[in-house]
């Protein structure tokens, strides 16, 4: 017969290192990105933006910008592979907008080369900061895709949304486009063969 003695003393659970660095790293993750976020939601709050920039893709966008560049006469408005020239040209010369101050410009084929076609003429502009017009629902992705285009190089997004009866767009694209962004980053190839023909 054997006798089992216990031990008066509770039991300790001791965390070791590699434990605690499993579980501190993801914490640190998070609180990072969370104060980053904040950061640039701070940022884009006191901007005071020096153009306006839509995204091109729909009428609605390019009224709203009309109407805002009459608020603010003296900023410079970029077009990014909107409707038709002549159209364009005739919604912000209906609306009194100077021909001078409209840029048009049509090399961007999808929303994240919206970004990295004219970031590189913006800074060259010296512009730090704009108005980013886009539709309600396709905000997220262009919030996402401009933080890191044009955020990484300096210029900083004022969002303002144009309401659409759209709904949001889904999580993957934000998530494929972010890291198309990333990709342009590393390498300053936008990987657009890459995706699928619409």
């Amino acid at each position: 017969m054997f006798l089992k003695i216990r031990s008066s003393k509770p039991e300790v659970k001791v965390i070791t290192r590699r434990k605690y660095k499993k579980r501190f790293f993801p914490l640190l993750c998070l609180a990072t990105l969370g104060l980053w976020l904040g950061y640039k939601q701070l940022q884009s709050y006191f901007a005071q933006p020096e153009a306006i920039f839509v995204l091109g893709g729909h009428e609605d966008r390019e009224r709203f910008a009309a109407k805002l560049a009459l608020e603010h006469p003296n900023l410079p408005i970029w077009v990014s592979s909107g409707s038709p020239e002549n159209y364009v040209t005739k919604i912000f010369t209906n609306a009194g907008i100077s021909g001078d101050r409209l840029h048009l410009d049509y090399q961007a084929k999808d929303t994240v080369t919206n970004f990295t076609t004219l970031v590189k003429e913006l800074k060259d502009q010296g512009i730090d900061s704009v108005y980013l017009i886009t539709s309600d629902n396709h905000m997220n992705r262009a919030r996402i895709i401009g933080e890191i285009v044009f955020g990484t190089q300096g210029i900083t997004l004022k969002p303002l949304s144009v309401p659409s009866d759209d709904s949001p767009e889904p999580i993957e694209k934000i998530i494929r486009d972010g890291g198309r962004s990333f990709l342009w980053l590393l390498t300053g190839k936008t990987g657009e063969t890459l995706l699928p023909p619409s």
